[in-house]
């Protein structure tokens, strides 16, 4: 068994212990079934894909996808997943809170994570006039 791949998984997949390691997303640390058929559904086939792409925007295709905004444990999910496809080492996805919520925490407060002012209506009921952020 090679020794960068730990924690067997179903079907004989392991967990990356590095981003080269990765051939499918299930590998990649935090992505279970669900979360690698949400990044399916946006686009997302392979790992690879996930170099160069901004976890806010994915998570931004994923509330969109599914008509709903997701919960922040969904970004938190996608930062570390995007910094372990660009180098980082492997890290539980609820060390990334802290960042997200420094970072983008007024962005999921005031825009129903930047669903546009239609879609967060819709999606946040009570919430009017949601805007957009960047």
């Amino acid at each position: 068994m090679n020794p960068k791949i730990r924690s067997p998984r179903k079907h004989g997949l392991a967990k990356a212990g590095q981003a080269a390691d990765c051939e499918v997303l299930e590998q990649i640390p935090n992505i279970g079934s669900a979360m690698a058929d949400d990044l399916r559904r946006i686009g997302i086939e392979r790992p690879q894909q996930l170099l160069g792409r901004d976890a806010l925007d994915l998570y931004r295709r994923v509330c969109e996808h599914r008509g709903a905004r997701q919960d922040p444990c969904v970004l938190d999910t996608l930062m570390a997943a995007t910094d372990f496809m660009r180098g980082a080492a492997p890290a539980p996805w609820w060390q990334y809170t802290v960042a997200r919520k420094a970072r983008y925490g007024q962005v999921l407060d005031a825009g129903g994570a930047g669903l546009g002012p239609r879609r967060a209506q819709s999606v946040q009921s009570g919430h009017s006039g949601a805007s957009s952020a960047s």
